[in-house]
């Protein structure tokens, strides 16, 4: 059967990680995972304690760094040149200022070429916030998901102590909700749903319902 790329985009804590990481399991495809990306930029400015206001200095420093996305059965392993920061990036110290850094024009192309790059040969599923209207805006299947912000929030406490994070729900909640200002009203490449995407709210659904109505659509797309 032929490959397509898929986009998945979302506002934080929607489940886009989750989902498409076992669509592509699936699929028989490669997931990569974009936010991942520049959260592992966020945690090198932690590092170097690069002010993440600075966009030509962030953009310097992603020169430096080679981000690599290795897949597992639980998602990807992500590595810093040769660091593993899997777990580190997942921190509250880099979801604080992730959005911050990805607001940055220069940063941000420098990222989507890079992304572009790993997509180039299709078979692959991608997950952020611009990836249908900006990484890959000809992406045979866009998908657009969406919850309510409670439910987003109480999915991103209950995954942080399923991996032993110190969370906290209200932190969470408020966090998500800033996060949301900054990416829908950024200047470049905001979050915005592609004209052609597929719209799905999952705040009642189940992972396994969301990833049974992708795949469905996925193969609509596939065999046609």
């Amino acid at each position: 059967m032929k490959k397509i790329n898929i986009a998945i985009d979302g506002p934080a804590g929607a489940g886009k990680s989750t989902v498409a990481r076992l669509l592509a399991s699936r699929l028989g495809y490669v997931y990569i995972d974009t936010g991942a990306m520049y959260r592992a930029l966020a945690w090198k400015a932690l590092q170097r304690k690069v002010d993440p206001k600075n966009g030509p200095a962030l953009l310097s420093l992603l020169k430096e760094i080679e981000i690599r996305l290795l897949p597992t059965e639980r998602g990807n392993q992500v590595f810093v040149n040769d660091t593993d920061v899997t777990t580190d990036i997942r921190s509250n110290e880099v979801t604080a200022i992730v959005s911050k850094i990805s607001q940055h024009q220069e940063v941000r192309t420098s990222m989507v070429e890079r992304q572009q790059q790993l997509a180039r040969h299709k078979g692959t599923v991608l997950d952020g916030r611009d990836i249908g209207t900006a990484v890959l805006p000809e992406a045979e299947l866009k998908i657009f998901l969406l919850a309510t912000v409670e439910e987003r929030a109480k999915r991103r406490h209950e995954e942080n102590c399923q991996k032993g994070i110190p969370s906290d729900y209200a932190s969470i909640l408020e966090d998500i909700k800033q996060r949301d200002e900054l990416d829908t009203t950024r200047t470049f490449s905001p979050l915005v749903k592609a004209k052609d995407a597929i719209e799905m709210d999952t705040t009642n659904m189940s992972i396994a319902e969301v990833v049974e109505r992708m795949y469905e659509l996925a193969m609509e797309r596939i065999r046609s």
